[in-house]
């Protein structure tokens, strides 16, 4: 069975641009699978998007789409021809065409029967039934966003592409659109790569997660896998506080805040601390510890209940 979408060695270098956006990157993306690409800005994972939906050619390598080349070095597929589906941050709805007539741009060669019958499933799959003769600017924020999805889907793509599609959402609607993108792309089984800056999204929706640096994928794994056993510092501190743990000689590791417990009176095992700063997150608070270890110079972050500066206490990991 072929991969639905996969890159092998590819490269791109941007005009006047003195590194490779994208540099030697290999990456398969299995079927029905969600891809989440997450990294600081600049650091490749859009432009690995835009190759793949045609808006960008490879200088090296080549792009694949099922069991076709789709881009490389000498070929070039235009976009509408790959069988793509893309979602860009703000929509990009045709304003003066209805609901109906959106979701319809890339059918238009079904008959009118068919044409009638997947709007009528897609709105119905996005929870927006009866919109169909409204216009995007008579929609929110989250139904533009789920009327892009239905458009994107319409045409039963091989691979769905999304680009930032919560950027310009509010917090609580990022986070409910979020459970909504990943409930409709499972229900259909999709194929799909979602490109965020936003390390909660990545989490929330990704099936598997790449981490982009300089061009390059840095790790790639499970969610949990990404959050619970990072690479290296750049890997754990992109997703949150993390310390890196280094004591009696052993093999240091990276433990995030909330499996650290802090307490009061000594148990077994348990390492000696000092608190040196305490500040509250509201939910908990954060103090800032260090090992009363001879000579340490590691510094924890712990959430605690509470806890106040100059205290000892004990840390279980």
């Amino acid at each position: 069975m072929s991969t639905p979408l996969a890159y092998h060695h590819v490269s791109k270098t941007y005009p006047n641009s003195k590194s490779p956006a994208v540099r030697d990157v290999s990456l398969r993306v299995k079927k029905g699978l969600i891809l989440t690409l997450v990294g600081e800005s600049g650091s490749g994972k859009t432009t690995l998007l835009r190759l793949a939906a045609g808006l960008e050619a490879p200088d090296q390598g080549e792009v694949r789409i099922g069991e076709e080349i789709v881009a490389s070095d000498s070929l070039w597929v235009p976009p509408e021809k790959r069988g793509i589906g893309l979602v860009f941050q703000d929509g990009a709805l045709f304003p003066h065409l209805t609901v109906s007539q959106n979701i319809c741009y890339g059918i238009k060669r079904w008959s009118n029967d068919d044409q009638s019958a997947t709007v009528d499933r897609m709105l119905s799959m996005v929870g927006l039934s009866g919109f169909n003769e409204r216009f995007p600017h008579e929609l929110s924020g989250g139904e533009r966003q789920r009327l892009a999805i239905a458009r994107a889907l319409a045409p039963e793509p091989k691979v769905v592409l999304l680009d930032e599609p919560f950027s310009n959402l509010d917090p609580s609607l990022r986070r409910s659109m979020r459970d909504e993108i990943r409930r409709i792309l499972n229900k259909v089984e999709a194929t799909a790569i979602l490109v965020t800056h936003d390390t909660d999204d990545a989490l929330a929706i990704g099936d598997r997660i790449a981490i982009f640096r300089d061009g390059e994928i840095e790790q790639i794994g499970t969610p949990a896998e990404i959050y619970g056993k990072p690479k290296n510092a750049y890997c754990a501190q992109l997703f949150g506080p993390a310390n890196h743990v280094a004591l009696n000689g052993e093999k240091p590791r990276w433990v995030r805040p909330e499996n650290m417990v802090m307490q009061s009176q000594k148990e077994r095992g348990m390492i000696e601390v000092q608190v040196e700063e305490v500040r509250d997150a509201g939910r908990h608070c954060e103090a800032v510890v260090r090992p009363l270890k001879k000579s340490s110079s590691q510094r924890w972050i712990v959430y605690c209940d509470k806890a106040e500066a100059g205290e000892r206490a004990w840390i279980r990991l």
